[in-house]
Order: structure tokens, then sequence, then C-alpha cells
């Protein structure tokens, strides 16, 4: 049978992975509190979290439940806001496609952006590991992650209204995207991608129900695929 642990690889990929727990932290507390605060029960609140185990899409579907959008639009959006996911999966298969397929399900469940943005990096960076070590260093990053969400998440839930304004849980939203998005940040295309679609988040920021997230998603992915395609075309003429 073949084997896929290896405890080093394991430990190195937690150690990694630990400093993210100062950011989901109060990511977590935040949406705990939000969801609260928005009507939703705790158990609502804590299967909202443990089911979808994405931060930007929670808040967005969790926004727009608020604003009493349609049940079409809350979907559509929290799917756009979450489509990098399967440009994740795309990027993760070569690495641990060969893996088992309830071993693949473990894997498509916790791929988050910190399990992605550390495991590629490590995988790139040490192009010699085996299965055995990418699947041992993947589950060592998410090990301190996923649990900090849901005690996060339940903390925020419970104590609610009593967490001063003056810590600022809204903090770890942006310093979370930026301390993952920045080194990535590698080719012409990942560049134009970002660029393309931040300049359209703001732009088409006007249309409601955050359906300008949907178009800055579609736009700035096409914009990526556009600029790769040219350089392989460049690279092969």
């Amino acid at each position: 049978m073949a084997s896929f642990w290896d405890r080093s690889t394991f430990w190195r990929g937690f150690r990694d992975g630990l400093p993210f727990v100062l950011v989901v932290g109060p990511f977590g507390m935040l949406f705990g509190v939000v969801a609260t605060e928005a009507g939703l029960p705790l158990v609502q609140v804590m299967s909202f979290s443990i089911v979808v185990i994405a931060g930007a899409a929670q808040f967005t579907a969790l926004q727009l439940m608020a604003d009493n959008a349609p049940t079409i639009v809350v979907i559509a959006s929290a799917l756009a806001v979450n489509l990098r996911m399967a440009m994740y999966s795309a990027s993760m298969t070569p690495h641990l496609g060969p893996l088992p397929m309830w071993r693949r399900a473990l894997v498509a469940y916790s791929l988050v952006d910190q399990s992605y943005a550390l495991s590629v990096m490590e995988y790139e960076k040490r192009p010699e590991m085996t299965l055995a070590q990418k699947t041992s260093y993947f589950a060592g990053v998410i090990a301190p992650v996923l649990p900090n969400w849901y005690l996060a998440t339940l903390v925020g839930a419970l104590v609610g209204q009593s967490i001063p304004d003056s810590f600022a849980l809204d903090f770890a939203v942006p310093i979370t995207f930026l301390a993952m998005i920045g080194p990535m940040l590698r080719t012409k295309a990942h560049v134009a991608a970002a660029v393309v679609s931040v300049v359209c988040a703001l732009l088409f920021a006007f249309l409601p129900w955050n359906l300008g997230l949907i178009v800055a998603g579609i736009a700035g992915m096409m914009t990526g695929a556009f600029v790769e395609l040219r350089s392989e075309n460049k690279d092969m003429a």
C-alpha cells in the first residue's frame, strides 16, 4: 500500500501555516459577529463556516441575504467570488491528482487560499518532492488553519456585541489577501489579471448586489488567460 505520509514535511507545512492563524482568527470572529447580527442562529452560523469555508464568499452571500437579494443572485455572487477555487484545483491537479478519491475529496474540502498559496509555492520551490511529501505538506499547512477558523467563528457568534470596536477585526480581511496574493504576482499574466480585476471592480461598483465583482472576476480571468496565451505563442515563435 502506498504511503501518503511524511512526518517531517507535515511539520514544516504546519510551521509555515501557523502565522495565518493571526489573520484567520479575526476573520472568523468577524464573520461570526456579522452573521449573528444579521439574525442567523448559532447552528446556521457554524454550518455556514464548516460547509463553505470561504470567508469572502460567506461575507458576500451574507450581505446580499441581508439586502434581500434574489436567491439566484446570492448563489451566483458567492460562486463568482469563489471561481478562483476552480483555478486552484486545476493548478493542484498535477501535484495531488494521483491521490485516491477520498484523499482528493479531503484536499478539495481543505483547499482554501492559505493552503493553496503556500503549497504551490513549496511545490515549485522543491520539484523533487514525492507525492507523500506533497500531501503531508498540504495537510500540515491546513492543520492550524481550519480548527482556528471554526473556533474563531464560534467565539465571534457567541460573544458578538461584547467585542470592542477598537479591536477592528475587519483588518484581517485585506491583510490576509495581500499576504497571499503579493508573493504570487510573479508573471505578466498574474499582474495583468490582478490589475484588470481591481479596475473593473472599481468601475462597476455601482452595480447592485455586488454584481460588479462578477464582472471583475470574469474580466480578470479572461485577461490573465489572454496574456498567458500571448506569452506562450511568443516563446514558441
